[in-house]
């Protein structure tokens, strides 16, 4: 439109010859600056209402070329502060991005990678060893086993961001079972995952003394995490609520048991649904034991593994 504009500006020699006075007016008062006064003109469109110099009141033409002046200053203003918007916005996306860049060491996506997987490495011969006893998928139906291989996915994500991770272990992996089949199916890159899986029981693979298994029907609040000890959590996700089906098979075998100290340090709050449960997921299990593991602090730990959803929230967030 701008430039259908100025074309018809030009072609009507009457108006152009306007255009040409004006800008005669403007420039004697300026001092002589001529070409940006001119250029004022077209930028803000301003139409003088004459449509030529007879037109004007006598005496008024230093009243009109200042009214122009004046909103030239106006715009400059407007223009100037909006260049200077510009570059404070610049400045700072360029401080955050050199911020973001020294926060990650300036590595690169392959250098991290590479540091992680070392870590989760070493962690196989000194951290402690986390086995996901998934023995009891006979007891699930086809809708909880893919709730937790999705499970089974966030927890190792959430291993392989750990500062000081577990070791892994998937024990009573069978291959072909419907478990492994949705493992596979559902988690992309399954087969590199740095962890162990085997149809072998954990019963089989530690001794008995070394294991404490994780269920929440346990009497021992967990107090502290084992570097040397093997904890196992029940491959159990039950919409039915069977209770205490870990905690059978744990005392059948004469197996320590703990739980998380959730009562300790928590308390039930009060919900529209009246609703407090203990039994979490294995992967926020999992943040819990992991936060612990690094921060060495409890509420910090169930903060982290316990979800608002459960009913229950810290002693001290309750006061």
């Amino acid at each position: 439109m701008k430039h259908a504009e100025h074309d018809t500006e030009e072609s009507d020699p009457v108006r152009g010859a306007d255009r040409q006075w004006e800008c005669e007016v403007a420039w004697q008062d300026d001092g002589g600056d001529r070409e940006s006064i001119c250029e004022s003109f077209w930028l803000l469109q301003i139409d003088t209402g004459c449509d030529s110099p007879k037109d004007l009141p006598v005496g008024s033409e230093k009243w009109y070329s200042r009214n122009v002046l004046r909103k030239q200053r106006h715009w400059e203003k407007i223009v100037t502060a909006k260049k200077k918007r510009r570059k404070q916005e610049k400045e700072r996306r360029k401080a955050k991005h050199a911020e973001d860049k020294g926060a990650a060491h300036q590595h690169s996506k392959r250098v991290l990678k590479a540091i992680a997987k070392e870590r989760l490495l070493a962690a196989k011969e000194a951290a402690p060893w986390l086995c996901i006893d998934l023995s009891m998928t006979s007891h699930m139906t086809k809708k909880e086993i893919s709730r937790l291989a999705a499970q089974i996915r966030r927890l190792y994500g959430s291993n392989k961001k750990a500062g000081k991770p577990f070791w892994i272990c998937l024990t009573g992996f069978v291959a072909g079972s419907p478990i492994s089949e949705e493992c596979f199916r559902m988690n992309d890159g399954f087969s590199n995952y740095l962890m162990d899986t085997t149809p072998e029981s954990y019963l089989d693979l530690f001794p008995l003394e070394t294991i404490v298994y994780l269920t929440p029907d346990s009497e021992n609040a967990l107090q502290d995490i084992d570097p040397h000890r093997v904890y196992v959590l029940g491959g159990l996700v039950d919409e039915s609520i069977q209770k205490k089906l870990t905690l059978q098979k744990a005392q059948e075998h004469s197996l320590q048991t703990a739980r998380l100290p959730i009562a300790e340090y928590m308390v039930k709050n009060a919900n529209v649904k009246n609703y407090h449960s203990e039994t979490l997921a294995i992967n926020q299990v999992f943040d819990a034991l992991s936060t612990y593991y690094e921060t060495q602090s409890w509420p910090e730990a169930l903060k982290a593994g316990v979800p608002p959803g459960k009913g229950y929230v810290l002693q001290e967030t309750a006061l």
